[in-house]
Formats: C-alpha cells, structure tokens, sequence
C-alpha cells in the first residue's frame, strides 16, 4: 500500500460511506473527507442532503473539506460529458490543495461507483492526472449483495430523494431494510429499477454505521409533486 494519505470522495450517502468503511477497514489512513456541493442537479454526485456530511464527518471523526462550485452553472453546460469535466474541476483543484498540504501528500481517493462508466471513467483520468490510487470497493459488485453486506454491518440508511416510476412518497425517510431490498428487486423486475439507486432512482444518507460514532437524528418534512420528491430536513443533529 502506498504511503501518504487516503482522502474519501463522500457524500454521506450510503455508496461512499461503504468506500470509506472498507478503506478504513483494510488499514487505509483516511485523512479527509472531500464533499461537492454541486449546484442543482448534478451529472457527477450526489445532491440531496450534501449539507448533512459536515454531520456524518463529525461523527466518523475525520475532517471534511468542502468544495463550492462557485464558477460552475450547470444551466450553461448542455452536453452531459462537458458538464461532469467541468463539475470535476473544483474537486480536482481541492485534491491538489490537499495533496500539498498532508504530510506525504495523497496516496489515494475512495469512490463510491457501482456501475457507472460515466462517474468512474472520469475519477480514473483525474487520479492519472494527481498521480494518486483509486479504491472502489462496489465498482462492479453485485447490487444486492452489496445492499446486504452494509445492512449486515450495520449500517442504517435512510430514503431522502425518489425520482423514478413504482416508488412513491412512502419511500421518503424510509430505512433501507431488508424488507425494502425485497420490494426494490421486485420494483427491478417490474421497472428496472436498480437495487442500489445507481441511476438515480434514489438517493440515501447513512444515519449511523459502524464507523461512526453517533447517530444523526432528523426531523424533516416530505416534498412530492407526484412523480418524484425528497426530504426537506427541518433539523438534524448528532444523538446524545
């Protein structure tokens, strides 16, 4: 394994929580937690629930550094591929600043990507260009063996955005059990919907893990319009 530091690409979701969980547990030294606020919808990461991570990185107990995309308007950009150039470019200049700033520089980054070509292609080509490893433990794996493996570890998962067909505002502030893998490999039979939300389907916050030490606490309310919705946290906080 390379000396230097490990940096975790997070979101608080529960795809780069599992990347940070199994770097940590296979002797990485994750250093930082790298998150993107991107503006509006997003082509690279995750959205909902980004301002959540400050929270997550509390209670993990590595320090967060986040990144504003402040020169990116994703209304200016039409084609997809130019847009996840430029929405990678702020990342990039962040890496760099840690990369200069940690004792040993960066060893590597963790990614959260299951199947996505798009996602992965791009971290690769951005590693290359910083010279550091990529670790992406889910890239790849089976779905459902996946979903199961964090359940199994403990993970808690909550629902905080549906965008497609077969799930409704039920799913909203819903944990991601057991019985809710069930449902979605039947939604994936019926609908292709994918068991790990990977193509946006859904999107999640881990509330509490192995890794972390609290567990965050929510009050929210639900925004539906029908055919898509998300949580609107009116509270979060760490429990005592």
């Amino acid at each position: 394994m390379s000396d230097g530091a490990w940096v975790s690409l997070f979101s608080g979701g529960k795809d780069s929580s599992w990347a940070l969980y199994r770097a940590l547990e296979s002797g990485r030294a994750v250093e930082r937690l790298v998150t993107v606020h991107p503006e509006g919808d997003s082509y690279m990461y995750h959205v909902p629930a980004t301002r959540l991570a400050r929270l997550a990185a509390e209670s993990v107990g590595i320090p967060l550094v986040e990144v504003e995309p402040d020169d990116f308007d994703a209304d200016e950009v039409v084609d997809s591929g130019a847009q996840g150039d430029a929405e990678l470019e702020p990342l990039e200049a962040a890496l760099r600043a840690l990369d200069d700033d940690l004792d040993g520089g960066i060893a590597g980054v963790t990614a959260g990507a299951v199947e996505s070509e798009y996602q992965t292609s791009r971290i690769e080509a951005m590693a290359d260009r910083l010279e550091v490893n990529v670790f992406a433990p889910l890239w790849q794996e089976d779905p459902r063996a996946l979903a199961e493996a964090m359940l199994d570890a403990g993970f808690e998962i909550r629902i905080v955005r549906v965008a497609a067909y077969g799930l409704d505002e039920s799913w909203l502030g819903r944990r991601l059990d057991a019985d809710a893998l069930d449902e979605l490999a039947a939604l994936n039979d019926e609908y292709g919907v994918h068991v790990l939300g990977e193509g946006g389907e859904f999107e999640t916050l881990v509330t509490d893990g192995p890794h972390m030490d609290r567990r965050i606490e929510l009050d929210y309310d639900t925004e539906w319009d029908g055919t898509r919705g998300t949580i609107r946290v009116e509270d979060a906080r760490l429990a005592e």
